[in-house]
């Protein structure tokens, strides 16, 4: 009699599991359909902030439309939160699970360009959303309100947010809220980025420390008294000399680029003020610390050898991201239910245009586009840094690259910029948004599923760890790109 009322009992439970899981999967298919539904009004909104190309923690027009798209769908706004004017938390409902979607807007000097498939800058603007965020942060708000609906429709518990998180480019945006502790109770995170491919991999990335390190000399006539003059630029290409010298001695992951943003201004006058601008990732944020210390040297003695001043600011620190392969998967199955893009035949011819701007055009396919490419975890980074870094250290996370960009182009370029403005951006932010939504109420519906990503995170973090950004306590630079 006990064994027949097991399996009674145990029939009743699978029944009941599969009625709430084919509930689920009709819930993802509405939500699909409601995106779909709604995209040229959220392409509208992305193309507005492409149009706006506002630089990061200058993005006040760009943070003000996805406030106010947020706002009159149902979130609470709180708005300049961190101590920075262009950064938000929309929120709706209450309590346990706490999802969160992360939103960047902000764009890139020095690559404005139009939507030509060829090289074409536009007149208004200098800068252009090279990395696309303006898709980026309209795709996650387009997932965020579809799963608020959903909630409402279905009674769902919890809270779900949006963060609206500036100056990704450089700024760290991100680090200066999870110094703040927004995150401290928050359960799952999810967020995307624009590519020129489709995947959902559990991957890491490059921590990253920035720098200006700023020289001052004596000025005087470069002919007529030199002497009487100690050269700023010398102590900045003194410095850059010994760390080109260094980059034989360090761990062949590390990466160390600059520029010189200020050398002098005319060639007769000896320069009193000077100011390189370094970049120092690596792998692992221990790693990243030793070799900034390290360039601290080197400019110590740069400026003692030619008997200048020197003082440094640290611009922008970033963990690398903390891949969870718990979240990843989900992540990536929804990719794979939703699929690829494909390309109508004005996409083609798009396409085809940038392709044949590359040097390596032979080697790039258009139907890269319609792939999702295979799961991997991935816990070694390379290639760019993120300000996700440190928000995946404090919360399980997971995210996705969708194409929104022709196959084969390289973020930072004015292909990126130009394919954005297009259909083929529009295709990529959509299947994002998709993504995302059907992930978020996946996350909601599966507290387990949460349990175990928490658990995955503690196990890679350690016991023992205490969050202490690589930023110091120093305030978010709001004018970094004035």
């Amino acid at each position: 009699m006990h064994r027949i009322l097991f399996i009674i009992t145990g029939l009743l439970l699978y029944a009941t599991f599969s009625t709430a899981q084919k509930s689920l999967e009709f819930a993802k298919t509405e939500a699909i359909n409601n995106i779909e539904a709604n995209k040229d009004h959220y392409f509208d909104v992305a193309m507005k902030i492409w149009d706006y190309a506002e630089l990061g923690y200058q993005e006040t027009k760009s943070t003000s439309l996805l406030q106010s798209e947020l706002s009159n769908a149902g979130f609470k706004i709180e708005a300049g939160v961190a101590e920075i004017p262009t950064a938000f938390i929309a929120s709706y409902g209450s309590g346990y699970p706490v999802i969160a979607l992360l939103g960047e807007f902000d764009a890139l000097p020095g690559v404005s360009q139009t939507n030509s498939p060829f090289k074409e800058k536009r007149e208004d603007v200098n800068a252009g959303h090279a990395c696309g965020h303006h898709l980026f942060g309209t795709g996650s708000a387009a997932a965020a309100i579809e799963v608020k609906e959903w909630m409402v429709k279905n009674n769902v518990k919890g809270t779900l947010r949006f963060y609206g998180t500036p100056a990704e480019e450089g700024g760290a945006g991100k680090v200066y809220m999870v110094r703040e502790g927004l995150f401290d109770d928050v359960d799952a995170v999810l967020h995307w980025h624009p590519s020129s491919s489709n995947s959902a991999n559990a991957a890491s990335s490059l921590a990253n420390k920035s720098a200006k390190f700023r020289f001052y000399g004596v000025s005087s006539h470069a002919a007529g008294s030199p002497w009487n003059g100690r050269s700023a630029l010398d102590g900045v290409e003194a410095m850059n000399y010994m760390v080109n010298l260094m980059r034989e001695h360090i761990p062949q992951e590390s990466r160390l680029h600059y520029v010189i943003t200020s050398g002098g201004e005319a060639p007769n006058v000896v320069p009193e003020f000077a100011e390189v601008f370094y970049y120092c990732r690596h792998p692992e944020m221990s790693m990243v610390r030793k070799n900034f210390d390290w360039l601290v040297s080197i400019a110590e003695a740069a400026a003692k050898g030619t008997q200048t001043k020197m003082e440094y600011e640290v611009i922008h620190g970033l963990f690398n991201i903390l891949p969870n392969e718990t979240l990843g998967k989900v992540v990536h199955e929804n990719l794979k239910q939703v699929g690829g893009i494909v390309y109508d035949n004005e996409e083609v011819k798009f396409a085809e245009a940038i392709i044949s701007s590359f040097e390596y055009a032979d080697n790039v396919s258009i139907n890269l586009a319609e792939n999702v490419a295979p799961f991997k975890v991935i816990r070694t980074g390379t290639g760019g840094s993120t300000d996700v870094g440190d928000i995946s250290w404090a919360v399980a996370t997971a995210g996705l690259r969708t194409a929104t960009w022709v196959p084969g182009t390289s973020a930072h370029t004015w292909q990126a910029v130009a394919a954005g403005g297009t259909s083929i951006g529009q295709k990529g932010m959509i299947l994002a948004a998709k993504t995302l939504a059907m992930s978020a109420m996946d996350f909601f519906s599966d507290t387990v599923l949460l349990e175990r990503a928490k658990e995955e995170l503690n196990a890679q973090r350690g016991d023992d760890f205490i969050y202490e950004s690589l930023l110091g306590d120093r305030k978010p630079p709001l004018d970094y790109r004035k």
